[in-house]
């Protein structure tokens, strides 16, 4: 049976369909109009790697967190931090420059081209960072886009999957999935602005776990026994 949310309502279809369908009609125009030609098959191959990822996780959250798609339907939220007004739109301009650079890089001018061994390596890293961001979200009701206190929701302390060893995985996983997007891309020189992604990621880590020890009560508790961010013994 299809899922349904709390108040018996099934969830509408189109809260998975639409965002990823611009997502991924986004991404076909920024890497061809940058690569200048339809006939570039690292653009292609990435694509459908990613639009198939994207349907098998969106088939998992479906069946085990179906409140992710509604949460995660609004980009900003009643009290989302000031801060994260900067941040968020910083963090989506280095994802597009990302994919930009791609283009630029493999698809058309061939400056830094990555060898067939890295764009493995490339595929490996996003499929990891894939599903561990999709483990992050099937455990967690409140990853929405912005940084805010979810009060309208109930927010309270997640603390099972990933969040029983680090306090940030979602951050910690786009790691791989932001360098290995850029690997997959053919181009070593896209890992430039993917690099500013995971800085601008950090720099939103430390922001969001300040305002949750301020804010969210059991939050500063759960981070006395969960003591690291992103990485066990070292952040």
């Amino acid at each position: 049976m299809p899922p349904v949310s709390r108040n018996g309502m099934i969830r509408p279809l189109r809260q998975i369909v639409i965002p990823l369908a611009v997502t991924w009609l986004v991404m076909v125009a920024v890497l061809f109009l940058s690569a200048g030609t339809v006939q570039w098959l690292h653009g292609w191959l990435f694509l459908v790697v990613f639009l198939f990822l994207a349907l098998v996780l969106a088939a998992w959250l479906w069946r085990v967190n179906p409140e992710i798609f509604a949460a995660r339907s609004r980009w900003t939220g009643e009290g989302t931090k000031r801060w994260d007004l900067v941040i968020g739109p910083i963090i989506a301009a280095s994802f597009i420059a990302t994919l930009t650079v791609a283009g630029l890089d493999d698809g058309r001018f061939h400056w830094a081209p990555a060898p067939p061994a890295a764009v493995l390596v490339g595929y490996v890293l996003l499929v990891a960072g894939f599903f561990g961001l999709g483990w992050a979200q099937s455990v967690n009701p409140y990853f929405e886009p912005s940084v805010r206190i979810q009060s309208d929701r109930g927010h309270q302390v997640v603390t099972t999957g990933p969040y029983a060893y680090v306090r940030h995985p979602g951050y910690i996983f786009g790691l791989p999935m932001t360098f290995g997007l850029a690997l997959a891309l053919g181009s070593v020189l896209a890992l430039l602005p993917a690099a500013l992604v995971v800085i601008m990621l950090a720099i939103r880590t430390i922001l969001e776990d300040a305002t949750l020890q301020r804010e969210l009560p059991g939050y500063a508790a759960y981070a006395t026994r969960v003591r690291y961010k992103w990485i066990p013994g070292v952040w």
